[in-house]
This record gives structure tokens, C-alpha cells and sequence, in this order.
């Protein structure tokens, strides 16, 4: 379990860390970030990466960053912020990849990184059997409505 927390820590900061860098560098400079040319929005609908860097730095940034502090704080609660920090990352590399028309291997990297952390959060609902993973077992029949941990 110890190890379970140990990389959910670990990749809330990774994820955290670099989605506050590229979010505000999207805000600070929304015509060029980290050398990014507005052009390669051409297929989405914003013409600058104001907004998007917006919605990252807050969205994936923050939200990596509140489940770090949820994982240190309230270990048994983190695989809701892992799978919802998890899920939106995955959701958000998805729809970059059709807003630029493009898949490269950075975006392959952080799809999987996202869905390794529902897994992790996954794990974590299981272990302690909390919703919805304790009503998946329930009609499974895994464990006993009236069983306890």
C-alpha cells in the first residue's frame, strides 16, 4: 500500500509541477509558449493559448497539486483525486491531439501517465473499499453488503 501512495505522491507532483510551468507559460505568452507557434492551433477553436494555458495551469495543475496535498494529508481519500486528476489528463492529451491533428511521443507519455493514475486511484478505492469500488464488489460479489474493513 505504502508504495501504492508512494507513486500516486509522485506522479501528482511530476504532473502538477509541469502542468503549472506549461500553463503559465501558455498565459504569460499565448502567441509563442516554450516556442509553440499559435498556427499550430489553427484546427481548435482558440487562436491563442490564453485559454488553454488557463485551463491547464487550474485544471491539471492545481488539481495534480490539491491531490498531492490529499495523498500526504488524507492518504485513504486520494484515489478520488487520482482518478479524477487521472481521468482529466487523459482527457486533456486526447483532446490536444485532435486540436493539433498530431500525436507525438510527449503525448503518448502523459495519456499513459494519466491513466496509470486512475489505475493507482482505482487500486485505492478497492483497497479500502470505498464507493464506487465497493459497490462494483458488492454486485460482483466480492464482498458482503454487510462486510466491513
Amino acid at each position: 500500500m505504502k508504495n501504492i501512495h508512494r507513486s500516486i505522491r509522485v506522479l501528482h507532483g511530476f504532473v502538477g509541477i509541469g502542468a503549472l510551468a506549461g500553463g503559465l507559460a501558455g498565459m504569460l505568452n499565448p502567441l509563442e509558449p516554450m516556442g509553440i507557434p499559435a498556427e499550430t492551433l489553427q484546427h481548435a477553436p482558440f487562436s491563442t493559448f490564453l485559454i488553454p494555458g488557463i485551463i491547464l495551469f487550474t485544471v491539471i495543475g492545481m488539481g495534480n497539486m490539491g491531490g498531492l496535498i490529499m495523498s500526504v494529508l488524507r492518504p485513504r481519500f486520494s484515489g478520488y483525486s487520482s482518478c479524477i486528476a487521472g481521468g482529466a489528463l487523459a482527457i486533456w492529451i486526447v483532446v490536444q491531439c485532435v486540436m493539433f491533428r498530431d500525436v507525438v511521443m510527449i503525448h503518448i507519455i502523459y495519456l499513459i501517465i494519466g491513466i496509470v493514475q486512475g489505475l493507482l486511484g482505482s487500486a485505492v478505492l478497492v483497497i479500502y473499499r470505498q464507493f464506487p469500488a465497493s459497490l462494483v464488489m458488492r454486485i460482483l460479489g466480492i464482498i458482503r453488503s454487510e462486510e466491513k474493513r
